[in-house]
């Protein structure tokens, strides 16, 4: 890997980054997906059909998300650190909807999938901070609309946020690094591909081989507090 310090780094992050501050992951053996059925839970139909299961099922995870145990790991403060003793532009992509990289200090920061903190109206599309449980029976704060607001999440069927921008950043990096992903959710999937396309370097760091693992130019595996530092460490030597 040859870096020059005015290099554009570009990052994805999945959930397996934010597994070791104790929040679930979805695809793996015991993960979120084995417990309850997306199609109820992550898609607007399933809205549609049962709004009180869906709020209730972001309700837990938002309150979950706010317990005082629940901190940004090793990992997420060694990318905060990064954007910021790294010369050139890091562009962190989310796929998690937890505010933990925000919370070790990242800020030039993408939430692809939306963000469990916030609501948004399906009627105005007023997107609104929210820390608390929200119901059917909460009212837009910007036009009034009744039970119309909705978790700030990308359901399965919809458009991930902000893509324009991370393709365009895609096309311009030289380095693109895939941290605690499954590999098999599109289009964060296809990312390694794009960046592989515009001569990028690609790095898989995750707990294993991801199902995209052979995309990768180089792959490091082992526990995201542990990886994510030393990786860290490695391309600010070369400053």
């Amino acid at each position: 890997m040859i870096l020059s310090p005015s290099d554009r780094i570009v990052i994805l992050t999945g959930a397996g980054i934010s597994k070791e501050s104790g929040l679930d992951t979805f695809r793996c053996a015991g993960g979120v997906w084995e417990r309850v059925r997306l199609e109820d839970v992550a898609t607007p139909e399933g809205f549609d059909r049962n709004p009180d299961l869906v709020h209730r099922f972001y309700n837990d995870r938002r309150s979950g998300l706010l317990q005082a145990d629940i901190q940004p790991n090793a990992a997420h403060a060694a990318l905060a650190r990064l954007e910021r003793d790294w010369p050139g532009e890091v562009l962190l992509v989310t796929q998690n909807i937890d505010d933990l990289h925000e919370r070790a200090g990242s800020t030039n920061l993408i939430h692809m999938h939306g963000e469990l903190l916030k609501a948004r109206c399906g009627v105005c599309g007023e997107i609104s901070e929210i820390r608390t449980d929200l119901s059917v029976n909460d009212d837009c704060i910007a036009c009034g609309a009744v039970a119309e607001m909705r978790p700030h999440v990308v359901w399965f069927g919809e458009m991930p946020l902000e893509m324009e921008r991370i393709y365009a950043a895609l096309a311009g990096c030289a380095l693109f690094v895939s941290i605690g992903t499954s590999g098999n959710v599109y289009p964060a999937a296809g990312f390694v591909q794009e960046a592989r396309i515009n001569g990028a370097h690609t790095v898989e760091l995750n707990l294993e081989p991801s199902e995209g693992a052979t995309l990768f130019a180089e792959k490091i595996y082992g526990a995201a507090t542990a990886a994510v530092p030393a990786f860290v460490d490695r391309i600010l030597a070369v400053k």
